[in-house]
């Protein structure tokens, strides 16, 4: 059953080896939004099923020549992509309890006992049609549901993971606080204060806008005019980099519109990991742009570790990581993949190259 779309029609296969029940059952059961397949004998019901996918109720004689109702019905209650449709018994026999227990147990949840009454009839296959729009409307829900759960648990791997560095760094800078407080300078405390001050507006922000991104579809996110030059130094800076690491920006960075934060949850990242993996004394960090008429192309270089060529495959699948040895930092995995996700949702693509020992050179797309 396709779950993804809207569901507009009812199928309704008929199985009786007299034609003129066939004609005269569908004539009764005629309605507007109904469909009816026909099928003179066992094996022609069970070709039928495995042809359409989209059958909703089987209205099934019991006596037929060769294949009876009963053995249809276990064939196609033995079947996991049948045994959800339901089975009307259409049967001449008496209502005897023998037969009626042997039809439900082959997967029957109904009798009709010919002949046929009308009103009876109308009502009882109304009813499953009814009941076969809801079970459709339910499953479509439980996939709505399955991807809204995925959406929340990518937003809180997010919140976690990118909001993770610059509290790391108001941490620090307190701690620093602590220790020094009675011999620091005014000047130093005021810069360090500002700094704080800077740091804690910045998480506000990125707090801000991660809850509207989480209320709003990927269409309504607010675009806006962003100058990504500006928008790498402040990352930058609020990633608090050691001393002996310079972040330099290798030309111009232009001014886009587009979604702000997605962008920032990129560069962060990417200099955020560029910082954490360095292992030289003193660490290169180059940011830059090339303007690929409909894109840029950005790119972030570092002389860190390098990478492997078995640690480049699957770099970007969830819960890889590479051996790179880190600034005392544990990694999940989920930073990169995420980054996949962002830069794939703008229609772009991210890669790396990378060489042992002489650094990284991290390249993603932007749309304009």
């Amino acid at each position: 059953m396709d779950n993804n779309n809207e569901q507009n029609e009812f199928t309704i296969l008929l199985v009786d080896d007299r034609e003129e029940n066939l004609i005269a059952l569908e004539d009764m059961l005629e309605k507007e939004g109904r469909t009816f397949l026909k099928a003179a004998s066992g094996n022609e019901a069970l070709k039928a099923v495995l042809k359409n996918n989209d059958i909703g109720l089987i209205m099934l004689d019991v006596q037929m020549p060769g294949m009876d109702g009963f053995e249809v019905a276990r064939i196609l209650k033995s079947n996991p992509k049948t045994k959800h449709i339901s089975i009307i018994f259409v049967t001449a026999i008496n209502k005897e309890e023998q037969y009626v227990l042997k039809g439900f147990e082959e997967g029957a949840v109904d009798y009709l006992q010919k002949p046929l009454d009308v009103h009876i009839t109308r009502a009882k296959v109304n009813v499953f049609e009814h009941l076969y729009f809801y079970q459709h409307k339910l499953a479509g829900s439980l996939v709505t549901i399955g991807k809204v759960n995925q959406q929340l648990e990518r937003f809180l791997y997010t919140v976690s993971h990118d909001l993770k560095s610059p509290l790391a760094g108001i941490a620090m800078i307190i701690s620093a606080l602590e220790i020094e407080l009675d011999t620091i300078e005014r000047e130093e405390l005021e810069s360090r204060m500002q700094l704080l001050s800077r740091a804690s507006m910045h998480l506000t922000q990125m707090v801000d806008s991660m809850l509207d991104y989480s209320r709003k579809s990927y269409e309504q996110q607010t675009r806006e005019l962003v100058d990504i030059e500006e928008l790498v130094r402040d990352t930058a800076r609020l990633l608090f980099p050691p001393d002996n690491i310079n972040i330099r920006i290798e030309g111009h960075l232009p001014t886009i519109i587009t979604r702000k934060l997605k962008l920032q949850q990129v560069f962060q990242n990417l200099i955020g990991n560029a910082i954490k993996y360095n292992d030289k004394k003193q660490g290169s960090i180059e940011i830059g742009a090339t303007d690929q008429h409909d894109r840029y192309v950005f790119y972030v270089k570092d002389n860190g570790p390098g990478l492997q060529e078995k640690d480049k495959e699957g770099l970007f699948m969830l819960f890889r990581t590479g051996n790179a040895v880190s600034r005392g930092e544990s990694s999940t995995g989920i930073g990169l993949n995420l980054l996949k996700m962002i830069v794939s949702e703008q229609g772009g693509k991210i890669w790396v190259e990378s060489e042992p020992g002489a650094g990284s050179t991290f390249y993603f797309e932007w749309q304009k």
